[in-house]
C-alpha cells in the first residue's frame, strides 16, 4: 500500500484530498505547516480536526524561519526594488514541494499531496513528467512551473480537475468540519491589509514619498513611495491627469514612478530569467507556445528563443500590455500542457 502525506492547511480542498486519497485506498497522514507562529494556530486547530475525523496521524512542520527567508523577505525585497514578486511560486518548488517532500519521505511515505487545482502527469512523448492544466475555473497550474522532475514524480493532486463547489458536495459527504470553512485569501501571509501596509509593518520603516514621472522625464506629481505601486496598475495612483494613466516602469533607484497611457505598455517581446522547462531536459533553440504573462492574463500565441540555460526571448503573436517585471510568464503546448516558465525581466 502507498503512503501519502497530505499537506493540510486546514482549508475544504486540502482536507478533501486527504479524504478521497484514503477511499482510493492509500495510507494517509496529514502535515501541516506552521509558517506563521500564531497565525498558524487556527489553521493547525481545523487541519487537526479533520485528521481526527479522519483517523490519521497529524504532524505539524514548523517551517516559520525558512518560509520567512525564501517567501516572505523575497516578497518584500522585489517590492522595495520596484518589482511585482511571486510568492507562490516561489513557495511552492523551495517549502511546499521542497522540505514538505523531504520530511514526508523522511517518514517513509511515497507521495505527497495537496489540495492544489491541477493535475500532474507523465507524458511519454517526452519521456517526463509535467502538469497538465486543470479543467476548473481555479486552475493553478500557473504557480507550479518551478517543480522538479523529482518532485512532479512524488506528488499527487486528488482533487485537480474538480470545481470548488463540487470539492464543498464532497466535504459534506466525507463530514468534514470544514466544509463550510470560507475561501483563503490569494496571499496566506497577508490578512486585511494593503501588501505596502504589510511591508510597512513587517520592516518598520515608512515608504519614502517621491515624484511621478511621465515617459519623457517630466515631473507629474508626487507618489506615496513604490512599493504602493507595480507595473500596469491604473486604480489607486493618487494622481488626476485628465486621461487614463497607468504604471509604465518603476525606478527604484531614484524612487520615481513613470507613468504612461496605454499605448506606451504595448510589448511584442519581452525576457525572462530564472527559467525551469519540466517537460524539457535540454531547452530547444525555438518553442511553439502559448504564454501567460500574469495569471489571471489570456494565454497569447508566441515563439520562445533559447539564450542560455537561464535566459529566454519572447516574441508575441499580437501584443501584450504592461509585463511586469518580477512576475512570472508561464507556457504551455495547445492541448494545456505546462511547458515551463520564468521570471519577466
Amino acid at each position: 500500500m502507498k503512503k501519502v502525506m497530505v499537506g493540510m492547511s486546514g482549508g475544504v480542498d486540502s482536507s478533501t484530498a486527504a479524504a478521497m486519497l484514503i477511499e482510493k485506498g492509500y495510507e494517509v497522514c496529514g502535515v501541516t505547516l506552521d509558517l506563521l507562529g500564531e497565525k498558524s494556530n487556527s489553521a493547525i486547530s481545523d487541519a487537526k480536526k479533520v485528521a481526527d475525523k479522519l483517523g490519521i496521524k497529524h504532524y505539524v512542520l514548523s517551517l516559520k524561519d525558512e518560509f520567512k527567508s525564501n517567501v516572505i523577505d523575497y516578497f518584500v525585497n522585489e517590492y522595495q526594488n520596484g518589482r511585482t514578486p511571486n510568492p507562490c511560486v516561489m513557495c511552492n518548488p523551495t517549502i511546499k514541494f521542497g522540505i514538505m517532500l523531504d520530511f514526508a519521505i523522511e517518514n517513509g511515505c511515497d507521495y505527497v499531496a495537496t489540495g492544489h487545482y491541477a493535475n500532474i502527469i507523465y507524458d511519454e512523448n517526452y519521456e517526463r513528467w509535467t502538469i497538465k492544466k486543470s479543467k476548473s475555473t481555479k486552475d493553478q497550474s500557473y504557480f507550479l512551473y518551478k517543480l522538479s522532475q523529482y518532485q512532479l514524480s512524488h506528488t499527487l493532486f486528488p482533487i485537480g480537475d474538480y470545481e470548488k463547489t463540487y470539492v464543498r458536495e464532497l466535504a459534506k459527504k466525507y463530514d468534514l468540519p470544514v466544509a463550510n470553512k470560507s475561501e483563503s485569501q490569494d496571499i496566506c501571509f497577508i490578512k486585511n491589509i494593503s501588501p505596502a501596509q504589510f511591508i510597512v509593518n513587517y520592516t518598520g520603516q515608512l515608504p519614502k514619498i517621491g515624484n511621478f514621472k511621465d515617459v519623457s522625464g517630466n515631473v507629474l506629481g508626487t507618489h506615496k513611495g513604490i512599493i504602493n505601486y507595480t507595473v500596469g496598475q491604473r486604480k489607486g495612483l493618487g494622481i488626476a491627469l485628465g486621461t487614463p494613466a497607468y504604471v509604465f516602469n518603476i525606478n527604484s533607484e531614484e524612487n520615481s514612478v513613470i507613468l504612461s497611457d496605454l499605448e506606451h505598455g504595448k510589448r511584442s517581446e519581452i525576457f525572462a530569467t530564472d527559467v525551469n522547462f519540466p517537460l524539457y531536459e535540454k531547452i530547444p533553440d525555438k518553442i511553439r507556445a502559448l504564454a501567460k504573462i500574469r495569471y489571471r492574463a489570456q494565454p497569447v500565441p508566441c515563439n520562445i528563443y533559447y539564450i542560455d540555460e537561464n535566459k529566454v526571448k519572447i516574441e508575441f503573436d499580437s501584443e501584450i500590455y504592461f509585463p511586469a517585471p518580477g512576475q512570472s510568464v508561464v507556457f504551455y503546448t495547445d492541448d494545456n500542457l505546462l511547458l515551463g516558465g520564468g521570471t519577466i525581466v
